[in-house]
């Protein structure tokens, strides 16, 4: 088995065609078409059905697509690695991060490190933390700040918790305020319309559980949105969301109203695979990041936020 040849193998996954697989790869088609056949012999069994011209997998290519994709990732990881060690002064970092943090924190952290690093490519992922972790699991990234627990006990990664928050419930700023006190309670959620994010997202499990708990099933008035779209969708006035606090800086026409009873707190992680050592230039990233966060005054991280970790292994 060789490289290149789960390389076609992938290409030939993605487009379902031989022919299109092959521009993809910048080779002809039949040199395409017969590393592939190598491939399939040297496996013993078919990896594509190619009833009437119509490119599927079979079960065994189905086996091995996760495999491959994670191989042919890890062996772009090594090229960019040596690369750097060779005294080329170049790398890359893959970071995935949720929509609140993204709109915040990395922004600015980004930043800092790409002034320090100007040779250093940036890839950012923004999605739900069970999003990141298959992407982290399947070699697409090489670190994810996710939240904390894992939906399942995967041992195959490495999570340093760095920061807590509080989340808050927010609603539109030109509508009544939902509640008369300082705080509001869990079971106050009940009978009021919600916002909910997609499916994937730690913050719609986090709601759904705190509700269920509490005895009740939410009602919700609008559901399947990414952060920006659920943000917009209480402004409009559709109903009441639990975000992060830290989503509403700059957020003129929303407002943020404390959860007291029970407190929904977060634990954000930094997370990288357990089998495979992160490349020079994401520890060099990790650094920074803690770095930058262990500087942040109290007025720029908020009552809301707390750095938890003063170090990263």
């Amino acid at each position: 088995m060789q490289f290149q040849q789960l390389a076609y193998f992938l290409a030939v996954a993605e487009t379902r065609h031989f022919t299109r697989a092959a521009e993809l790869c910048q080779v002809a088609q039949p040199s395409l078409s017969k590393q592939i056949r190598t491939l399939e012999s040297e496996l013993g069994t078919p990896l594509f059905s190619r009833a009437r011209g119509n490119i599927t997998l079979t079960p065994a290519g189905e086996a091995l697509l996760p495999l491959a994709q994670r191989m042919v990732a890890d062996m772009e990881t090594a090229r960019r690695e040596v690369a750097e060690l060779a005294g080329m002064r170049k790398g890359r970092v893959r970071l995935g991060a949720t929509p609140s943090l993204c709109g915040g924190l990395v922004a600015d952290a980004l930043a800092g490190f790409h002034s320090r690093f100007p040779g250093i490519e940036l890839g950012v992922e923004e999605s739900g933390s069970r999003d990141l972790i298959r992407a982290l699991g399947k070699g697409e990234l090489d670190l994810a700040l996710i939240i904390l627990p894992l939906q399942s006990s995967d041992p195959a990664f490495v999570t340093t918790p760095i920061l807590r928050e509080n989340l808050v419930v927010v609603s539109a700023a030109d509508a009544p305020p939902p509640t008369t006190g300082a705080g509001m309670r869990v079971t106050q959620l009940r009978d009021r319309p919600l916002v909910m994010f997609r499916r994937g997202y730690d913050l719609r499990e986090a709601t759904l559980t705190a509700c269920r708990e509490s005895g009740f099933e939410p009602r919700l008035a609008v559901e399947g949105g990414e952060m920006d779209a659920v943000l917009r969708f209480v402004e409009a006035g559709l109903g009441l969301a639990v975000v992060p606090s830290m989503v509403l800086k700059n957020r003129p026409g929303l407002r943020g109203t404390p959860l007291a009873r029970p407190r929904l707190l977060r634990t954000i992680a930094l997370a990288h695979r357990k089998d495979v050592e992160p490349s020079n230039s994401a520890k060099a990233f990790r650094r920074h990041l803690m770095t930058y966060l262990t500087h942040l005054t109290r007025d720029e991280l908020g009552e809301d936020l707390e750095v938890i970790a003063a170090s990263l292994p």
